[in-house]
């Protein structure tokens, strides 16, 4: 089964929901499985690494993955989360900013 999404890697986000709620970042890998996406500088968490040949041990600081309902395209332009549609024009599919039809 393909899951399809209006988000992909690469997308300045917000959050909508979750201890970082109004936070924006980017999107640094999608993870279509699970429903989930890794934003750079949110949901972050403290885990405790064991050392490895080529890495030191103790405790860094790790995203998690967050789940796509709770992340929003963000418009720099309008500096708020914006919804997504898709438009065909003439064999080509490209995004489109919901409230004002401009193309991303």
């Amino acid at each position: 089964m393909n899951i399809k999404f209006k988000l992909k890697k690469g997308d300045e986000v917000m959050v909508l929901a979750g201890k970082d709620k109004g936070k924006t970042g980017k999107i640094i890998k999608m993870i279509p499985k699970q429903n989930k996406a890794i934003v750079s500088e949110i949901n972050k968490v403290k885990k405790n690494q064991k050392p490895d040949n080529n890495q030191p041990g103790g405790i860094i600081d790790k995203e998690m993955p967050i789940h796509i309902s709770n992340l929003s395209f963000y418009d720099t332009n309008l500096k708020k989360g914006i919804k997504i549609g898709f438009k065909i024009d003439k064999d080509k599919k490209f995004r489109i900013n919901k409230s004002s039809g401009k193309e991303i």
